[in-house]
């Protein structure tokens, strides 16, 4: 009795490591995707989008929402998730050149506190201005997230993608870069929880 209870539990053990390792290939595989797509990004300038939106975050993308607003590739500005406390005239000090577009068409977002969060704050403030196209701004590996979230809570808006590439970010060569890889791997975990979320609540929207 006590041989054939033994078995079982070996046969559990082995199909559960079986099994830990196939998820684990599954990870890996799609990580490798995700970063060999991630390089293959570029930024969809063809025309002038309704609306631009700034996620903040990281570096280098306010700076790229403002040139792009200057340009005329949007009406208006969305700076989601700026922090309680910053005003719009300390970020005019910081982006002195862009001072007067401050005064007539950039907003800034206060409630966002993580990406479904800019999504939802984006959403409403799209409904509010009765713009259809969007162009969003963000770093290039936060981008397949932001796009999918922003897709679900805003469906009948087009989307045009503009990737921010950070210097600190190796994507070429992420392997040999400890900070990078880290980087990268916590944000294809998370674009995997918000896919089988979206896919969960909303099927159609993936």
């Amino acid at each position: 009795m006590s041989t054939g209870r033994g078995t079982r539990r070996s046969w559990l053990s082995r199909g559960l490591a079986w099994g830990v390792l196939a998820m684990v290939l599954l990870w890996l595989g799609g990580f490798l995707q995700f970063t060999s797509h991630l390089l293959q990004q570029t930024s969809q300038r063809l025309g002038p989008g309704d609306a631009i939106v700034v996620l903040t975050g990281g570096t280098g993308r306010l700076r790229e929402g403002l040139e792009m607003l200057a340009a005329g590739k949007g009406a208006r500005l969305l700076i989601s998730g700026v922090k309680t406390g910053i005003s719009a005239a300390e970020l005019r000090t910081q982006q002195a050149a862009a001072a007067d577009m401050f005064s007539c068409c950039i907003d800034l977002g206060y409630q966002a506190h993580d990406t479904r969060g800019n999504a939802i704050e984006t959403a409403l403030w799209m409904q509010r201005h009765g713009f259809e196209s969007l162009h969003v701004v963000t770093a290039s590996y936060h981008m397949p997230r932001s796009l999918l979230l922003f897709q679900q809570a805003m469906p009948r808006v087009v989307l045009h993608p503009n990737p921010v590439f950070p210097k600190q970010v190796k994507l070429a060569q992420w392997w040999l870069y400890p900070g990078t890889f880290k980087l990268l791997a916590v944000e294809y975990s998370k674009y995997l929880i918000s896919l089988f979320r979206v896919r969960l609540t909303d099927p159609a929207a993936s």
